[in-house]
């Protein structure tokens, strides 16, 4: 099959990953090896922007890459590898920072975002994380960026880099990326209101163990006005409910929404269910995990060659820039 081009995607070494980051994410990384030539990166030095636990970063990201494995991103095509890896990356980050404007860095929505996040700890690595994504995205000759609606400005801001480059230079050596949306809708957490994230304990990870998935479904917040059994449930405002749509056979979610409505169903039967459907969703990738997990060389041993194949890529992206910008 002849594939349309090279993806790239980064995502910071988080440890175990969550069904947040499975319907957001990693779902969509699978299906883009289908169409496209992937390269999928552990941005270990963005992490280290507001990261206090440096000694976590190994274990994160063995943990992040068996899941990936797990789950079905396929090393033998695809890339996967740790930013770190490939040191040309820095260099390319300091040479496109001197096409930047400080102003445009600091006006964008997600550096006020940290930067109110982060308030003892605006440091330059923060300020400049933009050019770095850019310069991941650029090292690799990437076409195509699958990004969820919130990274849009991120994404426009490489291009903008990426075009300023190439019009001071007088040619086009570096790739202006394509967008690719992302269309799953924002993952909530067990508490109904805020996205899934480890650092609201909000979450539901892929790895847990098929009990202690039922615990964690069974505190989930469903709809605030059904106070009790028999008043019916609102199914459109619960996010239960949300969540059977993609762990739950159509024909059943159906079932669901009208016993609901008319309070045939309770909450707890309703989350019940919902346990069930992820725990038989997940049991190959769990089954999968755990062969993988068994040689812990093996994530390394993955990273190791991406690493190499990226370095590849890289070498010759930076020949062609010190070339354009006159470096000997």
């Amino acid at each position: 099959m002849n594939k349309k081009g090279r993806v790239f995607s980064g995502a910071r070494p988080t440890g175990r990953q969550h069904l947040g980051n499975y319907l957001g994410a990693i779902r969509n990384y699978i299906a883009l090896q289908e169409e496209y030539h992937c390269v999928y990166c552990i941005v270990d030095l963005h992490a280290l922007t507001t990261l206090d636990q440096f000694g976590e970063l190994r274990a994160n990201t063995a943990e992040m890459v068996l899941d990936w494995l797990a789950a079905g991103i396929r090393p033998e095509e695809t890339i996967v590898f740790v930013q770190s890896h490939v040191p040309q990356v820095t260099e390319l980050h300091t040479i496109l920072s001197m096409f930047t404007p400080l102003g445009k860095l600091t006006d964008l929505p997600t550096f006020k975002e940290k930067a109110r996040m982060h308030p003892h700890n605006i440091n330059y690595g923060l300020v400049g994380y933009p050019v770095l994504m850019t310069a991941d995205i650029a090292l690799y000759k990437s076409d195509v960026v699958p990004v969820g609606i919130d990274q849009e400005s991120h994404l426009e801001f490489a291009r903008e880099v990426v075009r300023s480059f190439n019009y001071r230079v007088g040619k086009a050596v570096l790739i202006e990326p394509q967008m690719k949306t992302t269309d799953y809708p924002k993952v909530l957490g067990t508490d109904g209101q805020q996205k899934m994230s480890k650092s609201l304990d909000n979450h539901i990870e892929m790895a847990l163990t098929a009990e202690e998935t039922v615990r964690r479904v069974m505190t989930m917040v469903t709809d605030p006005q059904r106070t009790h059994r028999n008043i019916p449930g609102r199914p459109e405002v619960c996010n239960v409910f949300t969540l059977h749509h993609t762990f739950t056979p159509a024909a059943e979610v159906d079932e669901i929404e009208r016993d609901c409505r008319s309070a045939a169903l309770g909450c707890v039967d309703c989350k019940r269910r919902l346990a069930q459907g992820i725990n038989q969703h997940l049991a190959p990738f769990r089954e999968r995990r755990a062969a993988l997990a068994s040689n812990p060389q093996h994530v390394w041993d993955v990273l190791s060659d991406g690493a190499t194949r990226a370095r590849r890529i890289a070498d010759e992206t930076m020949r062609e820039v010190r070339e354009a910008i006159g470096l000997p």
